[in-house]
C-alpha cells in the first residue's frame, strides 16, 4: 500500500469538470446570466411570522455550503452577503428530474431558489423550495473549514476563499465597510463636504515618508503617489471650502508590519475657524458614535475589549489628556531630560533597552522612547499633546512654549489612531519650517502650497485618522492585513 497522499482537491476538480461537460452536452447552461432574487438571507428570515408557515414566498440565491442528504429530501444551506439561510428540497415538491439534478450539485455551487418560509422542528426558519436554478458551477472544491486555509498567506492571497469559509473574517471586513459608511454620514451631518484629490503628485508633501515614484509617459514626467492628502485639502480651505474631508488611499514606500501596510486608507478632515481642541471634540464624538451605533457592545455600554491585553477600553469614560514632555520625564525618571546632553540621552535610552542610531538627532531619540516605551502602554483613550516642533512642520507653535506644537496624538489600544493640529496659516512661518525640514533638498518644498497660503488661509483644525488602525482597534483584529481585503504580498502563490 502506498503512503503517497491522494490529491483530493485534484480529483474533485476532475469530477466537477466531468459534470460540467455532461451539463453542456445535455444543453444545460451552468453559468447563467442572472437570477431574480427578492431578498438576502437575513432579510428573508426576518419575514417569517411564528404560526404562519408558508405564508411568505421569497427568492434567494447564494453559495451552497452545507448539504444534509435525507434520501428523498435534503436540507442545505446557502451563503450570501448577509449570512446563511437553510433550504428544504423535497423530491415530491420539485419533481423527480429536478431532484436528481439537485443531488448532483456540489458544495461551492451557486444556486437560486424560490419557495415559502416555514420553521423547522428545531426552530430554524427555512425556505421550502418550489423551484431552483444552478446559476454558477464551482469547478474547484471549497477548502475545509478548519484545515483548508491553514496557510496564513493563503488567507490573504485567496481572500475570496477566506470570506467563504471564515465567518469571523467576513464579519470583520463587513464591519470595516460599516465603519467607513458611518464616518461619512457623521461628518456630512456636521456640514463637512467630501472631496477627492489627486493620487499623483509633483511633490510628495504633507508627511515625512518615502514615496513611490511612477512615470507619466505622455508628459514625460515622474510623479509621486501621494503620501498624504493634507496640502491639497488645505488649498481648499483657501478656496472657501470651510469643512472638508477625504477618505483616500495613501502610499508610503516603507516597511510592512502588524500595523503598517504600504498602501492604506486615511481619513483627513479640516475645519476652518477651529483648532486642535476643536478636533478633540470632533474625534471623541465620532468614535463614541461609532462604538454606540456600529459596534453596539452587547452590554449596552461604550466599552470594547482590547485584543492585546484583554483590558476594557471605555469610550464613554474619561479621555486622558497629558503632555508629551510629562510622559517622557515619567518614563525616563529624568526631570531635566530635555536639557540633558545628547550623550546622556543616548545612554539613558540604551539603558531602557532601545537601539539608538548614531546619526539620530535628540528629538528622534526622545521620540523613540515615546514610540517604544510609552505609546504601547496607553490603552485607554489618551490625548498626548504638545509634541516637539521638529515632529511636524505643518502645525502652529504653542504661544507659551515655542519648542512645542499645538497638536495632539490620540492613542488608543497602544497605538496612534488620530493625530491633529492647529494648522499653520502664516505663509512665512510655514516657509521657514519647510526650509528647516528640507535642508539642502529645497526642490522638495511644495511652492504652490506656499503660494496658496499667501492668498490667505483661515485658522483651522486638521486631523488624520488611520482607517485600517481604527478597524484593528474596533474589531479586535491581530494585524492590519486582517482588516484590508487585499493586502500587498510578494508575487507568487495562488491556486494549484
Amino acid at each position: 500500500m502506498s503512503d503517497t497522499p491522494i490529491d483530493i482537491s485534484h480529483d474533485q476538480h476532475a469530477v466537477r469538470r466531468q459534470k460540467l461537460a455532461e451539463m453542456r452536452t445535455a444543453g444545460v447552461d451552468p453559468f447563467r446570466a442572472n437570477f431574480a432574487t427578492t431578498h438576502f438571507s437575513g432579510d428573508a428570515i426576518k419575514l417569517h411570522v411564528d404560526g404562519q408557515d408558508n405564508a411568505v414566498t421569497v427568492s434567494v440565491a447564494g453559495r451552497l455550503v452545507v448539504i444534509r442528504d435525507m434520501g428523498k429530501s435534503q436540507f442545505v444551506k446557502i451563503l450570501d452577503q448577509q449570512g446563511q439561510v437553510q433550504l428544504y428540497v423535497k423530491k415530491d415538491v420539485v419533481g423527480d428530474a429536478a431532484y436528481a439534478a439537485f443531488k448532483k450539485l456540489d458544495l461551492g455551487d451557486i444556486l437560486g431558489a424560490k419557495g415559502t418560509l416555514f420553521k423547522t422542528k428545531t426552530g430554524e426558519v427555512t425556505v421550502r423550495v418550489e423551484s431552483f436554478t444552478l446559476v454558477s458551477k464551482a469547478l474547484r472544491p471549497l477548502p475545509e473549514k478548519w484545515h483548508g486555509l491553514s496557510d496564513a498567506e493563503q488567507v490573504y492571497r485567496q481572500r475570496y476563499l477566506d470570506l467563504i469559509v471564515n465567518a469571523e473574517s467576513r464579519a470583520r471586513l463587513l464591519m470595516r465597510s460599516r465603519v467607513v459608511s458611518h464616518i461619512r454620514r457623521f461628518l456630512e451631518a456636521q456640514s463637512f463636504v467630501e472631496v477627492e484629490t489627486p493620487v499623483l503628485e509633483n511633490t510628495a508633501g504633507g508627511a515625512a515618508a518615502r514615496p513611490f515614484v511612477t512615470h507619466h509617459n505622455a508628459l514625460d514626467v515622474d510623479f509621486f503617489l501621494r503620501i498624504a492628502t493634507e496640502l491639497r485639502l488645505k488649498r481648499l480651505l483657501v478656496g472657501g471650502f470651510d469643512r472638508v474631508f477625504e477618505i483616500g488611499r495613501i502610499f508610503r514606500n516603507e516597511g510592512v508590519s502588524r500595523r503598517h501596510n504600504p498602501e492604506f486608507t486615511m481619513l483627513e478632515v479640516y475645519q476652518a475657524y477651529s483648532d486642535y481642541r476643536g478636533m478633540m471634540t470632533l474625534i471623541r464624538d465620532l468614535l463614541t458614535s461609532l462604538v454606540r451605533e456600529v459596534i453596539k457592545p452587547a452590554d449596552g455600554s461604550l466599552k470594547i475589549k482590547h485584543a492585546g491585553s484583554g483590558q476594557d477600553i471605555d469610550f464613554g469614560g474619561e479621555w486622558r489628556e497629558v503632555r508629551y514632555k510629562d510622559l517622557i520625564i515619567a518614563a525616563t525618571g529624568e526631570a531635566g531630560w530635555f536639557a540633558l546632553p545628547k550623550a546622556d540621552k543616548v545612554a539613558k535610552a540604551e539603558a531602557l533597552g532601545l537601539s539608538i542610531h548614531p546619526t539620530w538627532e535628540e528629538f528622534e531619540i526622545t521620540n523613540e522612547i515615546f514610540s517604544k516605551k510609552i505609546e504601547p502602554t496607553l490603552i485607554e483613550p489618551t490625548f498626548v499633546t504638545h509634541l516637539p516642533k521638529e515632529l511636524c512642520p505643518l502645525a502652529k507653535l504653542n504661544a507659551e512654549d515655542p519648542t512645542v506644537l499645538d497638536v495632539f496624538e490620540l492613542t488608543i489600544g497602544g497605538m496612534e489612531v488620530a493625530p491633529a493640529y492647529s494648522e499653520q496659516n502664516d505663509p512665512d512661518a510655514q516657509r521657514a519650517m519647510f526650509e528647516a525640514q528640507a535642508g539642502e533638498e529645497q526642490q522638495n518644498i511644495d511652492q504652490d502650497f506656499l503660494l496658496a497660503l499667501e492668498h490667505g488661509m483661515p485658522p483651522a483644525g486638521g486631523m488624520g485618522v488611520g482607517i485600517d488602525r481604527l478597524c484593528i482597534l474596533l474589531t479586535g483584529a491581530e494585524s492590519i492585513r486582517d482588516v484590508i481585503l487585499f493586502p500587498q504580498l510578494r508575487p507568487g502563490g495562488g491556486a494549484s
